[in-house]
C-alpha cells in the first residue's frame, strides 16, 4: 500500500489513453473519471487491466468520439441496453458508462437506472475501496475524489460498504459474495457492521444466478489462502446456501469418548496446502471436494470407532450433480475433479503399507496423466498432528514417486495396456460384445498390472485360453 498525492497520481496516469480520454471529454464539455478497481489497485501497487471510466453525461457518446480520435487502430463496441461502451486500443480496454443513480425492486437485482451525478455513481458502488475516482479532465487531471475514505480502509485493511450495508446487499445480493471474495484476495477484514449485514441478508443470495455465484467461488478458490474466504462464508451463513455439501462437513460427533476430526477445517487445510503449490483451479476444486462424501458415509463402529468407508466413491458420485447445479463445466474439467476425488485415498493406502510395485502400477494405470496432480493432492491431505505418522506417510510417498518416475521412463502406457484387445478376444472365441468379453479383458489387464505375465501377444493368448476354459467349465459361457 502506497499513498500518492494528486500530482503523483497525475504522473501515474499520464499515459496516452488517459490523455486521449481527457482531451475528448474536454472537447465535449463533460466531466469524466477513472473509477473502481483500477484506482484501488494503483494504491495497492497491483497491476490492473480493468479500466472503467464514468462520464457525467453519455458514456457511449464519449466512447464514440474517442474511437474517432484514435482512428482505425481502435475498436468500439456499444451496449445500448446497458448504456455502456467499450473501446479497445492495442492491449488496452476501456469501459465507458454514464454516471447514474440506481433503485431496486426486491425481487430482482436489475436496477432502475437514471442519469446521475458523480456523487450518485459513487453512492451505488459496492465498497469504499471501489468507490474512489480520479478526475481525467485537464484542469483537475489526477485529482482523487474519495468521499467514503476508501484510502483509509485500504490502509487499515477493511472491506466496508459506502452506505447502509443492508441496502447495499439487499439491492444486489451478489455483492455479498464479492465482499468475501475481496476480503480473501486482499487479506482484508470485513468491517463488523458490514459482516453483520451479510448474515441478515444471506437468504437474498437465492435470487442470484448460479453462474455468478460460481464465478465468485472460483476467484475465492484461486486466492493465495482460499480457506479464509470459506470460513467467512460459513460464519455469515452464505455457505449453507451456496454449497450445503461443504457446510455439512462442519460437525464433530463424539460417542463413547471418541470424536472424529472436523472435516470442514481439515478440508480447508488441504485446500491451502494445494494452493501453496499449484494455481490449477480444478486441482483446488478437487481439494475442496475430496472429502465431500464423508457425511453420507459416516458410521459408528463399536470396535473401530467412527468410519467413513467408501467416502471417496460417494464423493466422486456427488461431483457431477454439484457441478451441474452450480453451473460449473460438465466437461473434462468435471471428470478430472471426479477422478481425483475418487482416487485420493489410493496413494494414502499404499503409503500406509509396504510400497509394492503392483500397487503403484495399478495407481499409475488408473490415474494416467493426472498422477502428479493426484500425488500433490494426497500429500496435501496429510494434515496429521502426529509428526511420526506424518513423516512415515511422506517418506512412503517419496518412494511411490520414485517408482512412478521409473515406470514413466519405461513407457507405462505401453506396459499397462494389454496388447490383445477386445476385438481380438471376440475373434478368438467367436463371442459377441458383452459381459464375457469384459471379464476376459479385465482378467488379462489385472495379470499385466500384477506383472504375472509379459505383455506380449502369445503369452496373453495362452492366458486367455486358460481363463476361457475355466469360464466354460463354470457355465459362464
Amino acid at each position: 500500500m502506497k499513498l500518492y498525492s494528486d500530482a503523483e497520481l497525475a504522473q501515474i496516469i499520464d499515459k496516452s489513453i488517459f490523455r486521449q480520454i481527457s482531451e475528448t471529454a474536454d472537447a465535449m464539455g463533460v466531466d469524466c473519471y477513472v473509477v473502481g478497481g483500477y484506482v484501488r489497485d494503483i494504491f495497492l501497487e497491483r497491476p490492473s487491466q480493468d479500466i472503467d471510466v464514468v462520464v457525467v453525461g453519455s458514456g457511449i457518446e464519449v466512447a464514440t468520439a474517442l474511437k474517432q480520435r484514435l482512428g482505425r487502430k481502435a475498436h468500439l463496441s456499444v451496449f445500448r441496453n446497458f448504456g455502456t461502451a467499450q473501446v479497445k486500443y492495442g492491449s488496452t480496454e476501456v469501459e465507458f458508462v454514464g454516471a447514474r443513480r440506481e433503485s431496486y425492486h426486491r425481487e430482482s437485482r436489475k436496477p432502475v437506472v437514471e442519469d446521475g451525478t458523480l456523487e450518485d455513481d459513487q453512492n451505488r458502488r459496492d465498497f469504499t475501496i471501489n468507490a474512489m475516482a480520479i478526475c481525467l479532465n485537464s484542469d483537475r487531471f489526477g485529482e482523487l475524489v474519495d468521499p467514503f475514505d476508501g484510502i483509509g480502509d485500504l490502509l487499515d485493511g477493511y472491506i466496508r460498504t459506502p452506505l447502509d450495508p443492508d441496502i447495499t446487499f439487499s439491492d444486489d445480493p451478489l455483492r455479498m459474495m464479492r465482499c468475501v471474495r475481496f476480503a480473501t484476495q486482499l487479506n482484508f477484514r470485513i468491517d463488523d457492521e458490514t459482516f453483520d449485514a451479510l448474515g441478515r441478508n444471506a437468504e437474498r443470495i437465492r435470487i442470484i444466478s448460479q453462474e455468478r455465484i460460481a464465478d465468485e467461488l472460483n476467484k475465492i478458490i484461486l486466492a493465495k489462502a482460499p480457506s479464509y474466504g470459506f470460513v467467512e462464508l460459513q460464519r455469515c451463513g452464505l455457505l449453507s446456501l451456496v454449497m450445503p455439501e461443504l457446510q455439512a462437513l462442519d460437525i464433530v460427533e463424539t460417542r463413547n469418548g471418541k470424536a472424529h476430526k472436523n472435516n470442514f477445517y481439515h478440508t480447508l487445510e488441504v485446500l491451502d496446502n494445494v494452493a501453496k503449490k499449484s494455481d490449477n483451479l480444478w486441482l483446488r476444486w478437487a481439494a475442496l471436494l475430496h472429502d465431500i462424501g464423508k457425511p453420507k458415509s459416516k458410521r459408528w463402529d463399536p470396535l473401530a470407532g467412527w468410519t467413513f468407508h467408501n467416502h471417496n466413491l460417494i464423493g466422486a458420485n456427488m461431483v457431477p450433480e454439484m457441478f451441474r447445479r452450480m453451473k460449473l463445466p460438465m466437461d473434462a474439467k468435471m471428470k478430472y475433479v471426479q477422478k481425483l476425488v475418487d482416487l485420493h485415498m489410493r496413494p494414502i493406502v499404499i503409503a500406509d503399507e509396504e510400497v509394492t510395485d503392483s500397487a503403484v502400477r495399478r495407481l499409475l494405470s488408473d490415474a494416467g496423466d493426472d498422477i502428479d496432480d493426484l500425488m500433490m493432492l494426497c500429500e496435501a491431505d496429510i494434515t496429521s498432528k502426529n509428526q511420526v505418522r506424518k513423516k512415515h506417510f511422506l517418506e512412503n510417498f517419496r518412494i511411490v514417486r520414485e517408482k512412478i518416475t521409473d515406470l514413466k521412463e519405461k513407457d507405462y502406457k505401453r506396459l499397462f495396456q494389454p496388447c490383445v484387445d477386445g476385438r481380438e478376444i471376440m475373434e478368438m472365441f467367436h463371442l459377441k460384445q458383452g459381459r464375457e468379453v469384459g471379464i476376459l479383458k479385465s482378467y488379462i489387464k489385472e495379470a499385466v498390472l500384477d506383472n504375472q505375465v509379459e505383455n506380449e501377444p502369445e503369452a496373453l493368448r495362452r492366458l486367455l485360453i486358460s481363463k476361457y476354459d475355466e469360464m466354460k467349465a463354470s457355465g459362464i459361457v
